[in-house]
């Protein structure tokens, strides 16, 4: 998802981590502000046992390139975030998977903007005309997602920019644990900000959570990278080079911290499961059975080779029109 920068907000570009972004241009001038001794997206919070919690103040804009209808919003902390609402159509599940898999991603040395949880009242969109804009607030009251804004952040586009073959390697290696379908050529949710390469939107990820009672089918399900964006930078000993570097530091006292990093309130009422810290074991068993047996899953993607976009995948063509 690309995102762009308002045009009432200023950026100190050389500010440390960016900590000045998504301030109007007198608080840059007075110095940033509350926010100016906050670590931020360059600096990752490591050893939070929960995520910061903020409170929307205004409803910016929404983001109508994705599906589920995020929206810019600005919080109390004076700070900008793209927000994911857990009354749209992926549910709570999608919010779990964008903190579970982000911040596991963060702790493996990739680049995630930083993720808080967004206090809602629906009152603050009353101005917005869309209904449908209106229609998510109303069902998103309490508790959403927010990811740090990356304001000036450029779409990653393979084509022009090459990336460093140990990232593509680890990014694929982390895509392929995860189960990420939503990393192609045609949406590669990578953003490039300040040269380097940002990882966002992993909400599609961990996606056996929506039928956890044929979970146990999905542990050993191969990754398929045919249409994955960063597979052409990569051949298959730079992928498994990245495995053997990356598995070992996922533990299980780590995938035990990124899970409780979920708010409880989103793993309630789980069919099957009798409270929440139920459910949040069962996405660490998940994760380690499938960190146990890579051979099952990691995918072949051949010699490094020249980027370009995977073939279209046509139906073949009808005899009919040869006539």
């Amino acid at each position: 998802m690309h995102q762009t920068m308002p045009p009432d907000r200023a950026y100190d570009a050389h500010a440390p981590g960016g900590r000045f972004r998504g301030l109007p241009a007198w608080a840059v001038a007075f110095g940033g502000g509350m926010r100016a001794d906050r670590s931020h997206a360059a600096t990752p919070r490591y050893r939070w046992r929960v995520l910061p919690n903020v409170t929307a103040t205004r409803y910016v804009t929404p983001l109508r390139e994705g599906g589920s209808l995020p929206a810019i919003v600005e919080a109390d902390d004076l700070g900008t975030y793209v927000m994911k609402f857990h009354g749209a159509g992926q549910g709570r599940k999608a919010l779990i998977a964008e903190v579970i898999a982000g911040e596991l991603a963060r702790r493996l040395g990739l680049r995630v903007p930083d993720i808080v949880t967004v206090d809602l009242d629906p009152v603050i969109g009353r101005h917005e005309p869309d209904p449908d804009v209106q229609d998510l607030l109303k069902a998103s009251p309490g508790r959403n997602l927010g990811i740090d804004y990356l304001p000036g952040s450029l779409g990653f586009d393979p084509l022009a920019w090459t990336p460093d073959p140990g990232f593509a390697a680890s990014v694929l290696w982390f895509d392929a644990l995860i189960g990420n379908v939503d990393r192609s050529w045609r949406n590669p949710n990578l953003l490039v900000w300040h040269g380097d390469v940002w990882l966002i939107d992993h909400g599609a990820s961990l996606y056996f959570h929506h039928a956890w009672a044929s979970a146990a089918k999905l542990v050993a399900k191969p990754y398929d990278a045919g249409d994955h964006v960063l597979a052409t930078f990569i051949d298959d000993e730079a992928l498994a080079r990245a495995g053997r570097e990356l598995a070992p530091r996922v533990t299980d006292d780590l995938l035990r911290e990124v899970v409780d990093l979920a708010p409880a309130a989103w793993m309630e009422d789980e069919p099957g499961f009798g409270s929440p810290t139920d459910v949040a074991a069962a996405y660490v068993a998940q994760l380690r059975a499938r960190l146990a047996g890579p051979a099952a899953w990691l995918p072949e993607v051949g010699p490094a080779r020249p980027a370009r976009p995977p073939a279209p995948r046509h139906a073949p063509r009808p005899g009919w029109l040869d006539r």
